[in-house]
Order: structure tokens, then C-alpha cells, then sequence
């Protein structure tokens, strides 16, 4: 089965199930919130397997359950309405951790700097971020059209890169990179698709996403651009890191790592910008 089928057999049965899982609203979305707390765990478990080829790392089991902590406790904090701002408290804490392990249990110390960079790193990318989509299920009002929305953004970038990226995209590509097979046209072809998508979304539910079409615009194009640095950073590490793809569970993507790099960037960026426009509560 060649590449194509193999990425659209995903995306016509990823994206249904996506959708369907949002569309599961029973205890603040918990069934989203389950998978997304395995997500993590497995995606920093396919992280430790590809940053340990080439260094020495804390305990995996460890490493894990301290980044699958923490989305754990943001659906902790979603479903008892506790201050979001406190789940960095929790973040230092884990770091902190790992500094005092290796300060006064460690008898060798060469390479102490790269352990705990690469451990801070998997909390924070593989925990910390990902629990943003988490977050989004706090929401109080019409919270699965943002979730549908942040989603079909995500996926319309993805999809709409590679789709002119392959139809008219090769004399473009080789600019970046982190990943020469991507090109410019993907790159614009990517942003123009998610911003029409959120186009559609303001004029589907006008009442939800009030104001200026600009606010969307400028929403849908943030997330765009986060999902792109995302799959891109994904490339970056792997190349630092001599590997080629995360794992190899998902068919014609590679690991879940790989499916996961461009939702885990783009999280954050979304949340913030649709609390910034559309929200009355205060960012968290």
C-alpha cells in the first residue's frame, strides 16, 4: 500500500473518530481527556526511546508517569474548577525533582546537563503542552465548537500542506531544512486552508464567533503556523536525535509522536487566542 492511500486511510478515519470523540460531552469531555493523557504517555515514551540511542536518561518509568502526571492533574483541576496557573507549580516541582536526584545521587556527573535538558524537555513538550487541549475542556459555553474547531483547524493545515505541497509544491521544497520534502507552497497552501476553515466556522456560528472576521483570521493563521512549527520542531529533534520516525504504530505516519507533533503546538497557540478574542473569562 503506497504513501498516499496510507495518509488518507488515516485521515478519513482519524478524523471521524476525532470528531466523534469530542462530540462526547459527559464529564467535561472524558473521553478526549483519557486519550489525551495516554497520548502523552506514549509520546514520551516514544521520545525517551529515541533521545536513549544516543544518551544516557533518568529511569523511563519515571520519566512517564511524571509527564502523563500532568495532564492527569490539569482534568483534575477541569473538573474541580481549580486555578490552571497552579499546574506550573507542578511542572517546577518535577524538574526540581529531577535536579535533586541528580545532585545527590548521581556518581558520575558528564552528563548531567543533557539528562536533565532532555527530561525537562519531554515534561514540558510531551506533558505540559498537550495538556492545553485538556484545558479547552474547561470552557463553559459551546465548548465542543471550539474543540471541533481547534481540531479542524489542526487537521485542515496539515491535510492542505500536504495536498499543494504535492500537487504544486515541488520546485519549492528543500527550504527548510528541518525537513526538505516540505515547500513554500505547502507551507502557504497549509495557512490559506486552515483560515478558510475558520471562515466557515464564523459564518456557521456567528453568535459564537462574534466581532470582526478578522479575529478568526487571525486565530485560524496562529494555529496554522503552530501546527507547522510543530511538525517541523518534530523533525528537528528527530534529525538531532539520528532517528527517522517516533515509532511505527500508526500506518504511513510513523509513531504516535509524529501524528501528535503538530496538535501539540498548536494547543497552546489556540487556547490563547480564542480566550483572547472570544472569551470573557481571564487566561489561565
Amino acid at each position: 500500500m503506497n504513501k498516499v492511500i496510507k495518509r488518507l486511510l488515516v485521515f478519513f478515519i482519524g478524523v471521524p473518530l476525532v470528531i466523534a470523540v469530542v462530540s462526547l460531552p459527559f464529564c467535561k469531555h472524558i473521553l478526549l481527556n483519557i486519550l489525551t493523557i495516554i497520548s502523552a504517555g506514549i509520546a514520551a515514551n516514544e521520545f525517551y526511546n529515541m533521545a536513549s540511542t544516543k544518551y544516557k536518561l533518568f529511569p523511563r518509568f519515571v520519566i512517564i508517569l511524571l509527564t502523563a502526571a500532568l495532564p492527569i492533574l490539569t482534568y483534575i483541576f477541569v473538573l474541580f474548577n481549580f486555578d490552571f496557573s497552579y499546574l506550573m507549580w507542578f511542572l517546577v516541582l518535577e524538574i526540581f525533582a529531577f535536579m535533586g536526584a541528580e545532585s545527590l545521587i548521581a556518581k558520575t556527573f558528564e552528563e548531567s546537563v543533557t539528562k536533565i535538558s532532555l527530561t525537562t524537555l519531554i515534561l514540558f513538550y510531551c506533558g505540559y503542552m498537550l495538556s492545553f487541549i485538556i484545558r479547552m475542556s474547561a470552557i463553559p459555553e459551546n465548548t465542543s465548537i471550539y474543540l471541533y474547531l481547534y481540531f479542524i483547524l489542526v487537521f485542515m493545515t496539515d491535510s492542505g500542506a500536504w495536498f499543494f505541497g504535492v500537487l504544486f509544491g515541488k520546485s519549492t521544497r528543500g527550504f527548510f531544512k528541518a525537513s526538505p520534502n516540505k515547500s513554500l507552497v505547502g507551507f502557504f497552501g497549509g495557512i490559506l486552508t486552515a483560515i478558510a476553515s475558520g471562515i466557515v466556522f464564523k459564518f456557521i456560528f456567528p453568535e459564537i464567533f462574534f466581532g470582526s472576521i478578522w479575529k478568526i483570521i487571525l486565530i485560524s493563521f496562529i494555529t496554522a503556523l503552530g501546527a507547522i512549527i510543530g511538525d517541523l520542531i518534530e523533525s528537528v529533534f528527530k534529525r538531532s536525535l539520528d532517528v527517522k520516525d517516533s515509532g511505527n504504530i500508526i500506518p504511513g505516519r510513523g509513531g504516535l509522536l509524529d501524528c501528535l507533533d503538530s496538535l501539540i503546538l498548536g494547543a497552546p497557540i489556540f487556547y490563547i487566542g480564542i480566550h483572547f478574542f472570544y472569551l470573557s473569562i481571564v487566561i489561565q
